[in-house]
């Protein structure tokens, strides 16, 4: 079962989009007296991606703490492996319990068709991190649950023993490593995680990385050939298309599996994965859980430096928390979200950004303070272009956060597939266009 799904699941397709906007009306949405600063009582279900955190009893934990402080409120759970695909059709409904990560196949203009505002962005902003993308027009909808920085981790050890001693700061660096443990371990370089897929969308979240360029997203909406030598997405899906293309990934990417890939990185099967930081503190504990030294986990950026000589790395929010509209218990619903980010110290346990402005940056992001690698948050799009880039991305069918356009640029590598990476991204940089201008 699938632990962890982060920044995933940008809808390929206009359909989607339109079954969310068919979504049903009444329940708790409908009374007047049902706010988030009503009295806080009632059962509060949380509908979670975090399946791990069901199993190992760290949100019952939780759950009986948050009842302590408020006798009147309980909280249930209800895990979901396929988070995001689930979701697309339980937001059909009404039944998509009272408190929820935001699935990233709702857009902005549809927050408020789904979920209740949370307060105005402007007055949240003196408090939290990561508001701008689940605000929309001045509202707020959801707030995150903690952050992460983005790149890859890697097994300390692996690269000991290929006798790669410095963290590459290059694409070229980086497939030499790979090329030296593959020549000189039984180590698999690089881990897509081809099947399980959203791994793949893992690497979305380093655009910005690369040039340094805090509106590198953005940009994308103002451009019709994204994918071009030098950008920071061409520069990422050429290092995976590399990657493949060089024998650096495992043999068989139809077979692979999330849950065991963690086991397989403890133990030195596996010598990197492009992750989030909300990885490490699963690593740690998979290296635990097998006798080893949790230090063997790395995190390191992606590797490439630049123009101004500083490497860089993207810090956002992970899934933002919000409020069924239709819920019947929001004023309990709001203090879940308030106890989950304020006390129960789910951030520290988990290795994460902590959302509150007040908290200082976790332990295990110090490899790369040790590096000098500095941190940017991406700007947020400006007002009125808030669904801009998932508009233009639906409307080309590439799913920037899914795992369709990377399986296939994958299969295009291996051989599996017609084409190569010129073809491919002059194909991307098309549709893009024609999206581009469908949106005027």
């Amino acid at each position: 079962m699938a632990s962890r799904k982060a920044f995933i699941g940008l809808v390929a397709g206009a359909a989607t989009a339109a079954l969310l906007l068919t979504s049903c009306s009444g329940g708790g949405g409908d009374d007047a007296s049902n706010t988030i600063d009503g009295t806080v009582q009632g059962e509060v279900t949380f509908v979670t991606w975090r399946t791990d955190l069901i199993q190992d009893g760290t949100f019952d934990q939780y759950a009986t703490a948050f009842h302590e402080k408020y006798p009147d409120a309980t909280v249930t759970f209800e895990g979901i492996t396929d988070y995001e695909g689930e979701l697309k059709t339980r937001l059909s409904t009404t039944n998509y319990g009272d408190v929820l990560g935001i699935p990233n196949s709702v857009f902005p203009d549809q927050f408020a068709d789904f979920f209740e505002p949370l307060g105005q962005t402007s007055d949240l902003e003196a408090d939290y991190r990561f508001l701008a993308p689940k605000s929309y027009d001045g509202v707020q909808y959801g707030i995150a649950l903690g952050g992460n920085a983005n790149g890859l981790i890697y097994n300390k050890d692996v690269f000991a023993a290929a006798g790669v001693t410095e963290v590459p700061k290059t694409p070229e660096e980086f497939l030499a490593a790979m090329k030296a443990i593959r020549s000189s371990t039984d180590a698999i370089p690089y881990y897509t995680n081809y099947k399980d897929g959203w791994p793949l969308s893992q690497w979305s979240s380093n655009v910005g990385a690369i040039s340094g360029d805090p509106d590198a997203q953005n940009a994308m909406t103002k451009e019709d050939s994204p994918w071009t030598e030098g950008s920071d997405i061409y520069t990422i899906d050429k290092l995976i298309y590399d990657l493949v293309a060089d024998g650096d990934t495992e043999a068989d990417p139809l077979t692979t599996n999330w849950e065991q890939s963690k086991v397989d990185f403890a133990t030195g099967k596996i010598a990197t994965m492009a992750l989030g930081s909300w990885s490490i503190s699963q690593m740690q504990a998979a290296a635990s859980d097998n006798g080893i030294d949790p230090s063997v986990v790395g995190y390191m950026t992606f590797p490439a430096t630049a123009p101004d000589g500083t490497q860089y790395a993207v810090v956002g929010g992970d899934y933002s928390l919000g409020i069924n509209k239709h819920s019947s218990v929001k004023a309990a619903a709001k203090a879940w979200i308030d106890f989950l980010i304020e006390d129960s110290g789910f951030t520290d346990t988990q290795g994460m950004v902590s959302p509150l402005l007040s908290k200082d940056l976790p332990d295990n992001l110090g490899g790369l303070a040790e590096e000098g690698v500095q941190l940017i948050e991406l700007t947020p799009a400006p007002s009125g272009e808030e669904a801009l880039f998932n508009n233009i991305a639906d409307g080309a069918q590439i799913d920037i956060w899914g795992s369709i356009y990377r399986q296939k640029l994958v299969d295009i590598a291996r051989g599996a597939a017609d084409g190569d990476f010129d073809s491919y991204v002059a194909d991307l940089n098309s549709r893009w266009a024609a999206s581009r201008a469908e949106q005027g």
